[in-house]
């Protein structure tokens, strides 16, 4: 199989096993960790052109487990997480981790978050090196190994 493929076929699979879990997502950690996932999933290679900024949006407002909240909060939310690792990519990085930390105390929102990070990496049909990086310290800031997610 294609890495293209099985990109596709990855990302199709967490987008469904997310499904599954959708009525069990919708705790205000949940949603700030996903969204700082998200963030940090665009911003991996240190920059993120307005292009990348909106692609991302969009999957966004478009992925139906992240339907549980308001879109106008998820994009203010994806926003601020973005500027501050824009800003300081290092030192921002640092802050936005710390927020996908806030769903560690419930393993299924955890797994959700990472499971998100990969849809949204995995979008464009290439989950690169530094996507699949800051995916992976995603799973360490929340406690989940990160060979579970094949990373």
């Amino acid at each position: 199989m294609a890495l293209w493929d099985r990109v596709k076929e990855s990302a199709s699979t967490m987008q469904t096993q997310l499904m599954a879990k959708k009525n069990d997502l919708k705790s205000g950690a949940f949603r700030d960790s996903s969204m700082a996932m998200c963030a940090l999933v665009a911003a991996a290679d240190g920059t993120i052109d307005s292009s990348e900024r909106q692609r991302v949006a969009q999957l966004i407002a478009t992925n139906e487990v992240l339907q549980n909240f308001p879109a106008d909060e998820l994009r203010h939310r994806f926003d601020t997480y973005v500027d501050k690792l824009t800003a300081d990519f290092a030192f921002g990085k640092v802050s936005v981790l710390q927020e996908v930390a806030k769903a560690k105390k419930k393993p299924a929102e955890a797994r959700a978050v990472i499971q998100i990070g990969i849809v949204i990496g995995g979008a464009d049909g290439d989950f690169d090196k530094t996507e699949q990086a800051v995916v992976r310290e995603a799973c360490f800031a929340l406690d989940l190994p990160p060979h579970e997610f094949d990373l």
